[in-house]
């Protein structure tokens, strides 16, 4: 590339360079004649150290080494002090230069997806950082002194190792976004609440058991996703975070939800699925922005009549519950998706109205109600009481169930045992799969058609088409 002469390196004008995605595997120590440059891409290649030299580029601004296999920077690195944006992604960097704080002048450094164990002190120099990216490296704790980065605005930290976040993290009152998903943290500190141009929270992947009353303070955040860790309630005073449009809490610990949710009128997307939510608020009703409520595999009974109040809700997911019925109230909502069942086929149902035998009152109901019957206490409501005996109600029903015996008996099974066959007097053929069915309606068909453009077979042709009109109409 470079050329035996080295011509390319004479052009000493020049202030944009890029390179990216080719097959280089050394950048000469030439490079120190383009004192002018202003942008420098070199990322995806095959690059394994950059040289010494490099530290003459004294004009640099943007510099993107990403995707090389590289293990270290040079030490002669920090001296580039106009550098304003800095990418080294996936280069297998195991460490930053203890001096990275000279890069005073920094807005954006991104060091995604390499092998950094700790960020040094000097960091906490660099007051002009705006973006800072470690996320997917080893970091198992952060220095005290990154609170001094009070111009940062968006910090990932996700996919380390850190089982603790620093109190002094409190201190960027400039933060919007912060990602400290997949990490091994057990609780936020309570300093979080001073955080308050904060508008992205994210907390997913954690071990996070109570979120700290302090979030409540966060007027701003608009975002707050706090799946897959293992909360057991949230803090009363997340009503008072109203700007939030979207809250996701799948695949917790959560049994109850506070009445205070209903005040989060801007609250648009709630998905709280995979937890062990015995009832929903009656405040739920207030979230009167809401489009989509997912609550799938939780342990509800009930659904609060209040819910019809969203007037906004287009999406409900309820699958995977206890439901004896949906309360009638749900027929006043626009709702473009019901869900109910896993197998469920169609979005929508066609319901019946009945009436709840305990309280007296119209519920609606259809045949994916109940879905998850209580093995407990089986409720006897509506037609489900009277398929239910007396006898079979009591506790010894599931005693019972490993001993009983079938009394239908499908024609493909063996004959192996006599003595079976005589317990077994009911015989059914197995239903045919849908595909099956259409084979045999097309093959029937086909036979009348046959039949009809017969000419010799008048005698029997009434008898034909009686026999055809039977199989056509078993399918």
């Amino acid at each position: 590339l470079w050329g035996a002469s080295n011509q390319f390196f004479n052009l000493t004008k020049l202030r944009k360079l890029g390179l990216s995605d080719n097959e280089i595997q050394r950048l000469p120590g030439d490079i120190a004649n383009f004192n002018q440059l202003v942008e420098l891409d070199i990322s995806r290649n095959d690059i394994m150290e950059l040289p010494e030299s490099i530290s003459y580029c004294k004009t640099l601004q943007v510099a993107d080494f990403s995707g090389n296999p590289l293990t270290r920077l040079p030490e002669s690195f920090p001296e580039l002090q106009s550098l304003t944006c800095l990418s080294i992604n996936d280069i297998s960097l195991q460490a930053l230069p203890d001096n990275i704080g000279n890069l005073c002048n920094l807005v954006s450094l991104e060091l995604r997806e390499n092998l950094l164990t700790y960020l040094p002190e000097s960091l906490s120099q660099l007051h002009k950082l705006e973006e800072l990216d470690v996320g997917s490296n080893e970091l198992y704790n952060l220095p005290e002194t990154i609170g001094c980065l009070v111009s940062l605005k968006d910090l990932w930290l996700d996919g380390n190792q850190l089982s603790e976040i620093p109190p002094e993290l409190g201190s960027m009152r400039s933060l919007t976004c912060l990602d400290v998903s997949e990490n091994k943290l057990e609780h936020l500190p309570e300093e979080m609440g001073s955080l308050l141009s904060l508008t992205d929270l994210l907390v997913s992947q954690n071990l996070v058991g109570v979120l700290p009353e302090g979030l409540g303070k966060l007027r701003l955040l608009s975002i707050l996703k706090a799946d897959q860790n293992r909360l057991v309630q949230l803090p009363e005073s997340i009503g008072n975070c109203e700007s939030l449009t979207e809250l996701v809490l799948t695949e917790n610990q959560l049994v109850n939800l506070p009445r205070s949710i209903g005040k989060l009128k801007k609250l648009s997307n709630f998905n709280c699925d995979r937890n062990r939510l015995t009832s929903l608020p009656k405040e739920i009703g207030g979230c009167c922005s809401l489009n989509v409520l997912c609550v799938r595999e939780n342990r509800l009974a009930r659904i609060p009549p209040e819910l019809s109040q969203a007037t906004e809700l287009h999406v409900l997911d309820v699958s995977g519950n206890r439901l004896l019925y949906l309360p009638l109230t749900l027929t006043s909502l626009r709702l473009k998706a019901l869900w109910l069942s896993e197998n469920q086929s169609q979005p929508l149902l066609t319901f019946q109205t009945d009436v709840d035998p305990e309280s007296g009152e119209k519920v609606l109901t259809c045949v994916l109600l109940p879905q998850q019957p209580c093995s407990d206490n089986l409720a006897r409501c509506g037609a489900l009481a009277s398929l239910v005996g007396d006898g079979m109600l009591d506790d010894t029903w599931d005693d019972k169930t490993p001993n009983r015996m079938s009394t239908i008996r499908f024609m493909e099974d063996d004959d192996d045992d006599d003595d079976d066959d005589k317990e077994r007097t009911l015989l059914r053929r197995a239903t045919p799969h849908p595909g099956e069915l259409k084979n045999m309606k097309k093959v029937a068909e086909s036979i009348r058609k046959d039949m009809n453009a017969a000419k010799g077979l008048d005698s029997n042709k009434n008898e034909v088409n009686n026999a055809v009109d039977r199989v056509t109409t078993s399918v």
